[in-house]
């Protein structure tokens, strides 16, 4: 598969373009909401995620202290950090004169008196509820009148953590995405009581910060991450029913993003969503529920089988080097035959139209709540969070390409098939009857 001709590539980036410059706009702030100035930044938390972020207020001239309670984990933090320069030295992407400015713009702490007066504090430990209300309540207490108070939580409730403060107002959500220092997009996540002030400076913090703001509300998972398990869920269904972890790889990097699926998880590494799984009790929930559960990731992560830092998981690795397993193969051929269903083959096309629909499908439902803005900023999302082909414009600019009408006959036989899972959308069903986009 190609991403189409040049014109085509051409018309998709300028889609693009004009999507990303409408993401920076809210719908129905009050005009007299003007962005606080943003002057110096706290960072909590000094692990990859906050030292990640810690660069980006640094490369943007912005002095930011670094806090964590560990002083051992500060030290190490900081030494990632120092690595994450060298190797950007290396690669001849900056020089030492802009590394050592950077660095000198980065204070360590490990005393929370040290962050009192800065303009905004982004929470970046690691991701437990109870633990991010226990800081907020500190940063409640201890934060001048006004300072933002960001939480980077990739999925967590934003009003439950602006709860444990006085000052609700002032909370809202900064999801950077792994690397920060390298990954332009940031979700900004507003909850029930974000001012329309707080909303503004972090849209434009966002921006100042060199990165690309795409406003989402408050769910489990927001816009990304909400769409990414069910598109992620039905990856996994297709494994069940007759593909491979590297054909569906294969597939998807032929359409054009940089990285499949499950070289994706191996790099991040399985056994987090493993223990989160666990501690939710998924698969007895789904089993509950009558949905069905996809368990091939949690049978490799009881072989300690993590991903590329233990040598194996969806793949076999020696160092960085993927190559296909046959013992996967096994697995899945076991867990089919135990669900009673008979494996078959898939074509590429095949595989990236669900994967594809499932995505988009999902995505609408995310833009009739209110979730998303707009259609273009889960195109903006796609593209700059999560790989997502930019010469293709995004996921719902190549739902209208293929057709919403195409989109939809495929959602309503899969939904025949497979079940509630693929229920229609009702914003699609609406516009592909009315032959219309998005934009309607």
């Amino acid at each position: 598969m190609t991403t189409g001709s040049s014109s085509e590539e051409e018309q998709a980036l300028a889609h693009l373009a004009r999507a990303q410059e409408k993401a920076a706009q809210v719908d129905g702030l009050d005009p007299a909401a003007q962005p606080k100035p943003i002057g110096s930044v706290a960072i909590l938390g000094s692990g990859t995620m906050g030292g990640g972020i810690a660069m980006v207020m640094a490369n943007a001239g912005l002095p930011v202290i670094l806090l964590d309670v560990d002083e051992q984990a500060l030290m190490r933090g900081l030494e990632r950090v120092r690595g994450n320069y060298g190797t950007s030295l290396k690669r001849g992407s900056t020089t030492q004169e802009k590394v050592d400015a950077a660095l000198a713009r980065i204070v360590p702490a490990t005393d929370y008196e040290a962050i009192r007066n800065c303009d905004i504090v982004i929470e970046a430990v690691f991701e437990n509820l109870d633990l991010k209300r226990e800081i907020f309540a500190r940063l409640d207490a201890l934060m001048k009148p006004g300072a933002v108070l960001a939480s980077n939580t990739s999925a967590l409730d934003l009003d439950a953590i602006a709860a444990s403060t006085s000052r609700p107002q002032d909370v809202i959500g900064l999801h950077f995405f792994s690397p920060a220092n390298v990954m332009k997009l940031i979700e900004v996540v507003r909850g029930k009581l974000s001012s329309d002030v707080t909303i503004a400076t972090a849209m434009a913090f966002a921006t100042q910060v060199g990165k690309v703001p795409v406003l989402a509300g408050n769910c489990d998972g927001f816009i990304g991450n909400r769409i990414l398990r069910t598109y992620g869920s039905e990856a996994d269904f297709l494994l069940e029913d007759g593909a491979t972890p590297w054909q569906i790889d294969n597939a998807l990097k032929a359409f054009g993003f940089p990285m499949g699926v499950y070289l994706m998880r191996d790099l991040a590494g399985l056994d987090v969503g493993w223990r989160s799984r666990l501690s939710r009790n998924a698969a007895e929930v789904a089993k509950a529920n009558g949905t069905r559960y996809a368990p091939l990731a949690d049978r490799l992560c009881e072989q300690e089988r993590f991903g590329q830092k233990t040598g194996a998981g969806y793949y076999r690795y020696v160092g960085r080097d993927a190559s296909p397993d046959p013992e996967v193969e096994t697995l899945l051929e076991a867990i089919s035959a135990e669900k009673g269903i008979k494996r078959r083959g898939f074509t590429d096309a095949e595989i990236v139209e669900r994967i594809l629909s499932a995505l988009v499908n999902e995505a609408a439902r995310v833009v009739e709540e209110g979730i998303a803005q707009r259609a273009g900023d889960i195109d903006v999302t796609y593209a700059f969070g999560y790989g997502f082909p930019k010469a293709r414009g995004g996921p719902m600019y190549w739902a209208e390409r293929h057709g919403l009408d195409n989109v939809l006959a495929l959602v309503r036989r899969l939904h025949g098939e497979q079940g509630d899972r693929w229920k229609p959308a009702p914003l699609l069903e609406r516009l592909a009857a009315a032959g219309k986009g998005w934009g309607a």
